[in-house]
């Protein structure tokens, strides 16, 4: 298997130097009181960090570095709260790879398992696909700087300071023109559980889908899970398990989503030019994309509902809590439900206030509330709140003088957050490819334009002679 991947490495790197055409070096040196200066920091080393940075190198911009809060091999998703068997995409999406057939993940699979593997098997394991990011970062040796958590970020004189807390307790900093936010799915705020939960129940009673759960802990113990997405039967099914007396899942719908909208939006159409339409046209895709939300993946409600101590419970939202001794005691419409843990399914909420990276200046950023006033009927307190991001995924400020504006224009959102702007993009897979592409073009762009005087002081300085000779070839008769 070793051999195999290895030749699949030199492979990569023929297919790339066969393709280097204009990808060598162009940026400018920077330096500021003799510290160097990044063109671009990207904030997280996941599968968006790594693609963004691999896109910005093949545009020739290398002086890039990428700050992963996780040491390496650390608590990723895909290795921690992501508790599926396999990816929710279908086995054929690629992403990272930017279109080099030796670097998708079926290339990866097939040099690891073999091509009679690839063509029987469903969706790639999350396992293997860590395993195949692994492959990638070590692969293209991608610059990631490990056990360094971004939580401050000023504007000095036209640069972002970047200031890090590292796992030692002491302290960094960096300067850089551009900055890259690939922080994942609740990178633009924070996990939501509902505040008569926090309020009535022990923290030692309940836990997001995101946390940490000793699974072999609740052997034998009545569990409720509040929602119905992909993440929510997930831990329900690794409850079930591991053990558990019952599982009871409750909904607010009557019933489940069965239309997936994401398999709708994987054509080339949406997924590159969804940025460019018309805001209304945008609130009305998304309005009718939130709407239908995603559906569990059909093996993962069978997962749950091969036990017998599954039960599903549609139109039964959870209105109070309180505990009854050592019981939890939940109030639904359908009346008191009793149990000994709940697992909270409820996903996250938009609040850049509440993420380090972003809470100094959230104040500042324009949110879809401040740009766009939806017809009547048509309103969402959810779309509402994502940010209105620029054609480049760039943070807008809520007013073009407010002093914030040039900090924010240097800020590029490739969080989930950015979906309401730019459609599927950076935490999705499904979306990777054409979101990554353009983010990458369009900070190449800004950087290009801005230093355009100065490359064309270089133009003019230019003096490399091509035609050294104006006699005949050598050898030649007269």
């Amino acid at each position: 298997m070793t051999d195999q991947l290895d030749s699949l490495a030199r492979q990569v790197r023929r297919d790339l130097d066969r393709i280097a055409y204009a990808t060598k070096p162009w940026s400018l040196p920077c330096h500021r009181d003799g510290e160097r200066v990044l063109d671009v920091a990207v904030i997280g080393g996941g599968q968006s960090g790594l693609a963004t940075t691999f896109a910005l190198w093949r545009l020739g911009l290398s002086n890039v570095r990428i700050f992963e809060r996780e040491s390496p091999g650390g608590a990723g998703p895909w290795v921690t709260y992501a508790r599926m068997i396999t990816l929710r995409t279908p086995k054929h999406v690629t992403g990272p790879d930017l279109g080099i057939p030796s670097l998708t993940p079926q290339s990866w699979f097939e040099a690891r398992y073999g091509a009679e593997k690839w063509r029987a098997l469903d969706k790639i394991g999350k396992e293997d696909w860590q395993a195949y990011l692994d492959w990638f970062r070590d692969t293209l040796d991608l610059p990631v700087t490990h056990e360094h958590a971004l939580d401050s970020v000023a504007w000095e004189d036209g640069l972002l300071r970047l200031g890090f807390a590292t796992a030692d307790g002491k302290r960094t900093s960096v300067l850089a023109r551009r900055m890259v936010l690939a922080t994942g799915i609740n990178g633009g705020g924070r996990w939501f559980v509902p505040p008569f939960i926090e309020a009535a129940i022990p923290k030692a009673r309940y836990a997001h889908t995101h946390e940490a759960i000793d699974f072999e802990a609740l052997k034998g113990r009545r569990i409720g899970v509040l929602g119905g997405g992909a993440s929510a039967f997930d831990n329900a099914a690794t409850a079930l398990e591991a053990g558990v007396a019952s599982v009871a899942l409750c909904i607010r719908r009557e019933t489940l989503p069965r239309i997936n909208p994401y398999r709708w939006m994987e054509n080339a159409g949406f997924l590159g030019s969804f940025h460019a339409l018309p805001d209304l046209t945008r609130w009305r895709f998304m309005r009718r994309i939130f709407d239908l939300n995603q559906p569990p993946p059909q093996d993962t409600f069978w997962r749950c509902s091969v036990h017998p101590t599954f039960s599903f419970h549609g139109g039964t939202p959870w209105l109070d809590a309180r505990m009854d001794g050592e019981e939890i005691v939940i109030v639904t419409p359908q009346g008191e439900m009793r149990f000994d843990f709940l697992i909270i399914g409820t996903g996250f909420v938009i609040d850049l206030a509440a993420r380090p990276e972003t809470a100094s200046f959230a104040s500042a950023v324009a949110l879809w509330t401040h740009r766009f006033a939806p017809p009547g009927g048509e309103e969402s307190a959810v779309l509402s709140s994502y940010p209105y991001l620029g054609a480049h995924s760039q943070f807008l400020p809520r007013s073009a003088l407010a002093p914030e504006a040039p900090l924010l224009a240097a800020i590029h959102n490739f969080t989930f957050s950015a979906t309401m702007s730019m459609g599927l993009s950076g935490a999705s897979i499904s979306g990777m490819r054409f979101g990554v592409e353009r983010l990458a073009r369009g900070i190449a762009n800004d950087l290009f334009v801005e230093d355009g005087e100065a490359h064309l002081e270089n133009l003019l300085a230019y003096d490399t002679e091509e035609l050294t000779s104006l006699d005949a070839p050598p050898g030649t008769v007269a």
